[in-house]
């Protein structure tokens, strides 16, 4: 991989290069994928979509609005800090005009993506959506579908849909988004299909990034940006910056899960100092911190300086292994080489005894669970019917229940993934409404 590649500044329907020393530099296109990622309507729905506590009712724990908004301006960081060193070792870069500033807005704009394509209550909603096929789906409708159709239902996946939501045409936005390609790379956490399903030591494939509906989208994008490896295992490249918008994730989510565990009162404040205080040794003003009578505010300081620590590591990660990343040998995410792996270790360990895993937070998955399984099997049967000319009054219903997000399939795979899509597109509180709907537990006057 090179990096003149990796930063292409194409989009989908380009007739045209868009060579980086003939931008604008006052409406750059990195920072116009931001732009685009934030006014979506996809993005506008985080706001009321499970972090970690489903239908929380305090306003001190993070949606997955708040914790992209923190990941990208963490990522943001990570780029810039890292473009500088790259600049540095790449002058010729600099000739054809890019800045430090690319890196970040590329990083930043993906990392604000990056959850964009997950279902409703956390990750229980994947496994919710993806165990329905395993279990009710009509067999008759099932045989149609390829084997890579069905895996892409059975193990369904946000980060592909995801990647489905920013490049969806849809009436006057053809292409979708139209985010750069460098942006596009850099979101692509797992870029492979669903099949075939080699296990590899490498994390870019423990999951799979891309639906079978838009594989001729991603073999452009992967193709432009100089992916493609003769590498059966590991057909595809990670993009090199995809590992910054990962570490950024792994920083927000091992310090603020955290956080949000204690403001919950499920973490001790005094067991939660402690392990912040292991965390930040080397950098810590003792003087400083001394000063702070309350805990919230020692639990600033302290998260301030445990993000500041571990985006200077990441980085500095990332830069000794620059070379084995662009070969595309660098195996492991970059926050399992970091200096601070066993104080971060420790600190995850906590968060999943006891937040990932409180009686409160189960309990709410599993209501979520069922939620979701009903409103996806009421939409399957409703785009089953009217693809086939079938479709009842209840079916209509179901259609005006939805509204225009639920839009009807060319296929019975389309259907099929169009009803996951707008199961994956509900809100916490939306998907509960629509549930009780559904299951006549409305209140009628």
């Amino acid at each position: 991989m090179n990096w003149e590649q990796l930063l292409s500044l194409k989009r989908f329907g380009d007739k045209k290069p868009r060579p980086r020393n003939q931008q604008d530099e006052l409406r750059l296109g990195f920072e116009v994928d931001y732009d685009r990622v934030i006014f979506s309507k996809p993005f506008r729905t985080l706001q009321d979509k499970t972090q970690v506590i489903p239908l929380s009712q305090s306003g001190f724990v993070h949606t997955r609005l708040t914790h992209s908004l923190e990941v990208s301006v963490v990522g943001r960081s990570l780029g810039r800090m890292a473009g500088k060193a790259i600049l540095e070792k790449h002058p010729h870069l600099v000739e054809l005009g890019y800045k430090q500033q690319d890196f970040g807005a590329i990083v930043a704009a993906a990392a604000l993506a990056h959850d964009i394509g997950n279902p409703p209550f956390g990750h229980s909603g994947e496994k919710a959506i993806g165990s329905y096929f395993n279990t009710r789906v009509d067999k008759m409708v099932w045989d149609t579908l390829s084997r890579k159709q069905k895996q892409d239902l059975l193990l369904y996946e946000g980060n592909a849909n995801g990647y489905h939501l920013l490049n969806q045409n849809s009436p006057g936005t053809p292409g979708g988004l139209r985010l750069s390609y460098a942006t596009l790379g850099a979101f692509i956490k797992y870029p492979k299909e669903s099949l075939p399903h080699r296990p590899t030591k490498h994390i870019s494939q423990k999951k799979y990034g891309v639906f079978q509906a838009d594989v001729d989208h991603f073999n452009d994008v992967v193709n432009e940006l100089g992916l493609k490896t003769e590498n059966k295992q590991e057909p595809f490249h990670r993009h090199p910056l995809t590992y910054l918008v990962e570490a950024a994730d792994d920083i927000c989510y091992t310090i603020i899960d955290f956080e949000d565990g204690i403001n919950l009162g499920y973490i001790s404040e005094d067991h939660a100092l402690e392990q912040l205080i292991k965390l930040v040794k080397d950098s810590i003003k003792i003087e400083t911190y001394t000063q702070l009578t309350g805990t919230q505010e020692r639990l600033t300081y302290l998260r301030s300086l445990a993000i500041n620590s571990l985006i200077n590591d990441a980085v500095r990660i990332f830069m000794e292994n620059e070379s084995t990343i662009l070969a595309g040998n660098f195996t492991c995410s970059l926050m399992d080489k970091s200096a601070y792996k066993p104080q971060i270790d420790d600190i995850l360990k906590i968060t999943i005894e006891r937040v990932y895993q409180h009686p409160e937070v189960i309990e709410k998955e599993l209501a979520g669970y069922k939620m979701i399984q009903d409103i996806l099997h009421a939409t399957i049967i409703a785009q089953l019917n009217k693809y086939k000319g079938n479709e009842t009054h209840y079916d209509q219903l179901i259609y005006k229940a939805c509204g225009t997000d639920l839009r009807l399939g060319t296929t019975e795979y389309e259907c099929m993934l169009n009803a996951c899509g707008f199961v994956a597109s509900l809100t916490d509180s939306k998907a509960m409404n629509l549930f009780h709907i559904i299951n006549g537990q409305t209140k009628i006057t």
